[in-house]
């Protein structure tokens, strides 16, 4: 099939790259012009794994084109997919202005019937603003079709081509019968549905993994004040197949493009029928507070971090991506600064795209390697649980520091690992770890 792509962001490049790679004639369009022309040097905006391979094999086999030209992408294609952005208002509402000039575009380019697709996470009765805008501009016949996407940053790649599902949401027999095919060499769970509600399944199936991260993180709360273990209490919770073990790793909460900008469109689209969403509201809150955890451990094994220097091992919000939208290393670091520490940072991949977000800030040092950034810390914070952390000898590590005092906030390491070192050590809900600390219990001694 002939398919354009109409943003090359996470989700229209990753997208149109991987339905390039089952066969189909792909055009993705861009109206930035340098990013068009890098693209077709071959170079990969975002940091996804395989990706790149995905793109120049695709590229050099002609199945895959990318173009500034919006019109003529739309009059070759048989169906068109919307992948622009839709960021958050101060409200928490999501902006639908570049949806609906795009959808502007592509009614002021039809020369057929096309099928148009929303993949961009919209709230629910925008494809009815879709299909009125469409309808006004051009004569053509035309269908509106809602197939929202559920790629994991980090897994984008394997996501696409090897999805849980795929949600087709449209009031059209043919539409439905071209998509479903569309999709068949991915999976065979298709499920068509009508539009609004595939639009709330992406906003509800965000919010439930949302809600299960915040309250996997208020059981570790409680697991230290009583002494109990998370890792342990939702290993055995997982066991429970109504319950299931993803997305129970305790830690310092979620971040990215997806969990933080849904949930808050999903509240506010309840209050705008009338609805308060308490349950989320807690989640969200629950989120913002967790990642300043990182801050009471630092503040109970330091005292006062005035002059402290103190190292942040992981910038990105999650592993496997640049991605620093909404990490919790952005506020933790603010107010690091603000306290009066020395700030040593280090990404394996993220800093350039963080740093931006410090470009003042002189008291932040941007390290080349992990080991580089915990030499002479007070203390070492880890955020994101990158496999180059998992692997750090900590008898080294020990070795290099001011201090020995390790904040762990994704869980990374075990009692084994901890063994012959002698590091006060915090984790999230663990709390028989940070007893067994030699530093600590002679401390405790004196």
């Amino acid at each position: 099939m002939e398919l354009t792509f109409i943003g090359t962001g996470y989700v229209g490049l990753v997208s149109g790259v991987c339905f390039s790679e089952i066969g189909n004639q792909v055009t993705c369009v861009d109206k930035d012009l340098d990013k068009v022309a890098r693209l077709n040097k071959g170079e990969v905006p975002i940091y996804e794994p395989g990706l790149q391979e995905l793109m120049e094999k695709n590229t050099a086999s002609g199945h895959l084109k990318f173009t500034a030209d919006l019109a003529t992408s739309v009059q070759n294609a048989d169906i068109v997919f919307i992948c622009v952005g839709t960021p958050s208002l101060a409200s928490g509402e999501a902006n639908l202005e570049y949806v609906e000039q795009v959808a502007q575009d592509i009614a002021l380019a039809m020369n057929g019937y096309k099928i148009v697709v929303t993949k961009s996470t919209v709230p629910v009765g925008t494809n009815d603003k879709i299909k009125q805008i469409i309808s006004q501009l051009s004569p053509h016949p035309f269908d509106i079709v809602s197939i929202p996407e559920f790629l994991r940053e980090g897994s984008a790649v394997k996501d696409t081509l090897r999805p849980d599902r795929i949600i087709i949401g449209t009031s059209s027999e043919r539409a439905a019968a071209t998509l479903t095919e569309l999709h068949k060499p991915l999976t065979d769970e298709i499920m068509v549905t009508e539009v609004r509600s595939a639009e709330m399944i992406k906003y509800a199936s965000n919010a439930f993994l949302a809600t299960k991260i915040s309250f996997i993180n208020e059981i570790a709360n409680i697991c230290e004040k009583v002494g109990a273990d998370v890792t342990h209490v939702a290993q055995g919770m997982g066991y429970d197949k109504r319950i299931g073990s993803s997305f129970l790793q305790a830690g310092i909460g979620y971040g990215g493009s997806c969990f933080p900008k849904d949930t808050h469109a999903l509240i506010q689209i309840a209050g705008n029928v009338d609805y308060e969403f308490k349950l989320l509201k807690s989640v969200v809150e629950v989120n913002n507070d967790q990642r300043f955890n990182i801050i009471s451990k630092l503040n109970h094994s330091l005292g006062s971090m005035q002059g402290k220097t103190v190292g942040i091992w992981g910038l990105a919000f999650k592993p496997n991506t640049d991605d620093v939208r909404e990490a919790p290393a952005l506020d933790i670091i603010k107010t690091l600064l603000q306290e009066g520490a020395v700030v040593k940072a280090y990404d394996p991949i993220a800093t350039e795209n963080f740093r931006r977000f410090f470009r003042n800030e002189s008291d932040v040092q941007w390290c080349d390697s992990a080991m580089e950034t915990a030499e002479s810390c007070d203390a070492l914070c880890l955020l994101t649980d990158w496999s180059e952390f998992k692997e750090i000898d900590l008898r080294e590590l020990n070795g290099v520091m001011k201090q020995p005092i390790l904040i762990d906030g994704r869980n990374v390491y075990s009692k084994e690992q901890l063994a012959d070192t002698n590091f006060q050590y915090y984790s999230i809900g663990r709390p028989e770890l940070e007893s067994l600390s030699p530093f600590r219990n002679s401390v405790a001694s004196d």
